[in-house]
C-alpha cells in the first residue's frame, strides 16, 4: 500500500452537474429545466405559501387574540414533591428551598421567571421556602409542619 495508490471508494465524490455545455453533456440548452414559463426563467420562484392566485388561507382567516409580552411563566412544584425529594436526600431540609437550589439538584429543568409553590400532596417536614408565588393551601401546609414560606 503506498500513498499514490489511495482512492475514494466509489461514488463517493459525484461529479458537479454542468449545465449549459452543449447537447453532448445532456443538460445543454435548457439546462434541465424544460420548456418555457415561470420555473425555466432564472431568479424567478413561486413563495412557499403561493396558492394558484386565490386568496392564501393564512390571509383569509382572522386574526385574533393578543400575546402579551410582558406575560411571566413560573415553574411549579408540589408539596408532596418536596417532600418526596426532601426523603429522597436531593433537597436539603436545613437550607432554604429556592429556585436555584431546585435547579441545580436537578429536580427543575429551567428556571423559567420564578417558582410557585402548589399545595398538592402532604409534607411533613418543616422547611424554608423562599419563592415568588404560593397557593393559600400550600402556605397553610407549610406553616402547620412548622416551616416559613417568604418572597424574593
Amino acid at each position: 500500500m503506498k500513498l499514490n495508490a489511495l482512492m475514494d471508494n466509489f461514488g463517493a465524490r459525484k461529479d458537479v452537474k454542468r449545465v449549459g455545455r452543449g447537447m453532448a453533456s445532456g443538460y445543454g440548452k435548457t439546462s434541465g429545466r424544460g420548456n418555457k414559463g415561470q420555473k425555466s426563467r432564472s431568479g424567478s420562484r413561486k413563495q412557499a405559501t403561493f396558492q394558484g392566485g386565490q386568496m392564501p388561507i393564512l390571509r383569509r382567516f382572522p386574526k385574533f387574540g393578543f400575546n402579551n409580552p410582558f406575560h411571566k411563566e413560573y415553574a411549579t412544584i408540589n408539596l408532596g414533591d418536596i417532600e418526596k425529594f426532601i426523603a429522597s436526600g436531593k433537597i436539603d431540609a436545613k437550607k432554604e428551598i429556592t429556585l436555584d437550589s431546585l435547579f441545580d439538584a436537578k429536580i427543575l429543568n429551567r428556571k423559567l421567571d420564578g417558582l410557585k409553590v402548589l399545595g398538592k400532596g402532604e409534607i411533613k417536614t418543616a422547611v424554608n421556602i423562599v419563592a415568588d408565588k404560593w397557593s393559600k393551601s400550600a402556605e397553610a401546609a407549610i406553616v402547620k409542619a412548622g416551616g416559613k414560606i417568604a418572597s424574593k
